[in-house]
């Protein structure tokens, strides 16, 4: 997949930006400040969840603009790969009002371009608003159309802060190679904040609404935990297959709850006390944790250097982004902030070389010159306070 036109519209400090970038590597340079990583989470809301930043909508609106904001994308959609390699096809519209597409009911399997649009009302700041080819839609449903996948500078201490961090990071790995681990997600977590709820009241829960918030949990819940395995246990034999190379495999599990539906319900049901006085539920798969650890020096991820850790994150997305290209048969979007400040030129030239010929990929930067090994077909853009220009494009 890839995005062939972005428009923001009081999105940060961008009033009405507008790129065309091509397919492959899209590179965006300027000082500290000027909006680079602004742009890669505009592309990041294209996906379900709260972008990679994870803000309050509230925040991604421009200070002295209208008091809302959009986001809007064309994007063509390759067919399926077939054996092909890592191959691309996305596309994004000018507003929440998509343009007309030539093809205007394309298909997640099929080919054609899919105008994406979300955003803001000034009247709804926390409302997020999501249309795809001009029907309003929720945005879980953007699972469907596309996959974008980003590392950030926030996550390099992934692997030595709290499990919550690393659930959310593992529910963005399943959620590319499952698109309805969102739906689940959403009901579940919303069944989940109604129990706490009525074992919080004073007043005695009614038992039989109890037991139907608990058959929801547990229907929805066995279904993330099945997901998730599902990908964890992929990704890690991909990992495990692949040889050592300057980016370090990780080796991949999950620790905490395990079971089916009936198993969750019963726990549910017996820890409705224990739940009541905890004010939290104590059981499911919302209390997981994924385990990290370094292969090639049988150490887990968080007693690694800060440079490893940083190595075993970036094999962990590049394996993962080849994955889903595998499995669903087109390469996913991937956003890669700052990632070339701290590589040396070695290993810049090895990533470069790695995702050439892949999906499309952005990059931010404040020095042109981490790029200078991009391979051709690249699209450069400087980025000064808000104001965003082509450089050049390589042949």
């Amino acid at each position: 997949m890839a995005v062939t036109r972005l428009v923001l519209t009081d999105f940060r400090n961008h009033r009405d930006a507008v790129l065309a970038p091509g397919p492959g590597f899209v590179v965006l340079t300027g000082e500290n400040g000027a909006g680079k990583t602004n742009v890669l989470e505009a592309v990041s809301l294209l996906a379900p969840g709260r972008g990679l930043r994870r803000a309050p909508l509230s925040e991604m609106v421009r200070q002295g603009g209208t008091g809302g904001f959009g986001v809007a994308a064309d994007l063509l959609q390759a067919p399926p790969l077939q054996g092909r390699g890592w191959g691309w096809g996305l596309s994004v519209s000018p507003s929440l009002s998509p343009a007309d597409s030539p093809h205007p009911n394309p298909s997640p399997e099929g080919e054609g371009l899919i105008s994406l649009g979300t955003g803001t009302q000034p009247d709804a700041p926390e409302r997020r608003l999501v249309r795809i080819n001009g029907a309003t839609a929720a945005a879980a449903a953007l699972a469907e159309w596309v996959t974008v996948l980003w590392l950030t500078p926030a996550m390099d201490r992934l692997f030595v802060e709290g499990p919550g961090e690393r659930r959310r990071f593992l529910d963005r790995l399943t959620l590319a190679l499952a698109p309805g681990h969102a739906h689940h997600s959403t009901r579940y977590e919303a069944a989940m904040r109604q129990r706490n709820r009525l074992l919080a009241d004073d007043a005695p829960a009614d038992p039989e609404w109890l037991t139907a918030l608990e058959a929801r949990m547990a229907e929805h819940g066995a279904a993330i935990d099945a997901a998730r395995r599902d990908a964890v246990n992929a990704l890690a034999e991909r990992l495990a297959a692949q040889p050592e190379t300057v980016f370090a495999r990780a080796g991949l599990a999950i620790e905490g709850w395990q079971g089916d539906a009936d198993t969750l319900a019963r726990e549910l049901r017996d820890g409705r006390r224990r739940d009541a006085a905890a004010g939290r539920t104590l059981s499911g798969p919302h209390r997981a944790d994924l385990l990290v650890t370094h292969l090639g020096k049988h150490q887990p991820a968080h007693l690694c250097s800060t440079g490893e850790q940083k190595a075993l994150l970036l094999g962990l997305v590049l394996a993962h982004a080849e994955l889903v290209a595998d499995r669903v048969g087109r390469a996913p979007i991937l956003l890669l902030d700052e990632v070339a400040a701290h590589l040396d030129p070695g290993r810049r030239a090895a990533l470069f070389e790695r995702l050439a010929g892949g999906g499309q990929v952005w990059m931010t930067g404040t020095e042109p010159e981490l790029f200078e090994a991009v391979p051709g077909g690249a699209t450069r853009y400087t980025v000064t306070h808000g104001t965003i220009d082509e450089a050049r494009r390589q042949a």
